[in-house]
């Protein structure tokens, strides 16, 4: 039974959070860098919140803290570059491509693994893999109906969504890396969860600062304007004063966003602990169809639900066999994310 509820909890905190990604957006549309600092900086206070509880408890100790810092540098950077990349092409693109192309996560996180972890796939995963592939292929392909297909966005924002998804495949390798290497350094010990969200958070917030110039230079914004940006910003997220005209939504939008996004973490974090690998990724997977539909359906702030032409539901078809058939067999074994 509390597998069942735990499993059922990931389901929904996961559509939620996919759904909220977007709407997050809605009223932040001209700000995401806004929104991408906003969260950055709620996930540092609440993982090292939680790090101090540990601490205090005993569960976290003074040799899993003093662990090397440079692949938790590396981390932070990965995270802050995926975190910019997918906020300011989530900000274009169409609510339900999102959930789409997010999968591809699942073939960058496949080669990285075989190449930086030595990592050995059976056919059917590799087969999975490939469907997932041609599933968002075929979806970008079917450039049909208004607005509402990857096609009528152009080229540069589904590959700027795709890049994030790269990124946080690798920063997931690179995490699993740290874990593996802890063990040895630990002695046979395990480094708490913690520890690693907590400095690799708080690195994530440094180069969001250090990278201003370069992502103002990537969202058209002038380095010398990012001050007006910033405040203006702030204003549309607190929907008050003269700036606030189209920020309707905020800021309840923006903190759902965060909030499910930690509860969606946390949620399957517990049930990988109290299940299976395999359990945790197909209640992920789950997520992703129902998601799809959500944004079909006339949801608050959005405006015009997105219709989903012949092309566009083949391809999330084929691509959700290809997730089936990718985590059935022994997921445990191919690099699961460990945030």
């Amino acid at each position: 039974m509390e597998v069942a509820l735990a499993t059922a909890a990931v389901v929904v905190m996961g559509t939620g959070n996919r759904v909220l990604y977007k709407l997050a957006l809605v009223p932040l549309r001209q700000y995401p860098f806004f929104l991408a600092q906003f969260a950055t900086f709620g996930y540092v206070v609440v993982y090292f919140s939680v790090l101090f509880l540990r601490y205090q408890a005993g569960a976290i100790t003074d040799e899993m803290l003093s662990l090397p810092q440079k692949p938790f540098i590396l981390v932070g950077l990965l995270e802050a570059l995926a975190a910019a990349a997918g906020m300011a092409a989530g900000a274009v693109l169409s609510g339900a491509s999102i959930p789409i192309l997010s999968q591809t996560y699942l073939v960058w996180q496949l080669l990285l693994s075989a190449i930086f972890l030595k990592r050995r796939y059976r056919v059917n995963e590799i087969t999975g893999c490939f469907l997932v592939t041609v599933g968002v292929v075929i979806t970008v392909a079917s450039g049909s109906g208004a607005g509402a297909s990857l096609q009528s966005t152009g080229i540069l924002w589904p590959l700027l969504m795709i890049i994030s998804f790269f990124l946080q495949a690798a920063d997931t390798v690179l995490k699993e890396i740290i874990f593996i290497d802890a063990a040895k350094n630990l002695k046979g010990g395990s480094v708490d969860l913690f520890v690693v969200n907590s400095y690799g958070s708080a690195y994530q917030a440094l180069f969001m600062f250090l990278l201003l110039p370069i992502l103002s230079k990537l969202w058209g914004i002038p380095f010398h304007l990012l001050p007006t940006y910033i405040r203006d910003g702030a204003a549309c997220f607190l929907n008050m004063g003269s700036l606030s005209s189209g920020c309707e939504g905020a800021p309840l939008l923006p903190l759902l966003f965060v909030l499910v996004n930690m509860g969606f973490n946390i949620s399957l974090l517990h049930l990988l602990k109290i299940s299976s690998a395999v359990v945790s990724c197909l209640a992920s997977t789950f997520s992703v169809p129902l998601s799809i539909y959500a944004f079909t359906l006339p949801l608050p702030y959005i405006g015009v639900a997105s219709s989903l032409p012949p092309g566009f539901v083949a391809g999330a078809a084929v691509l959700i066999a290809g997730l089936l058939l990718y985590c059935l067999p022994q997921a445990q074994n191919s690099g699961n994310r460990n945030d």
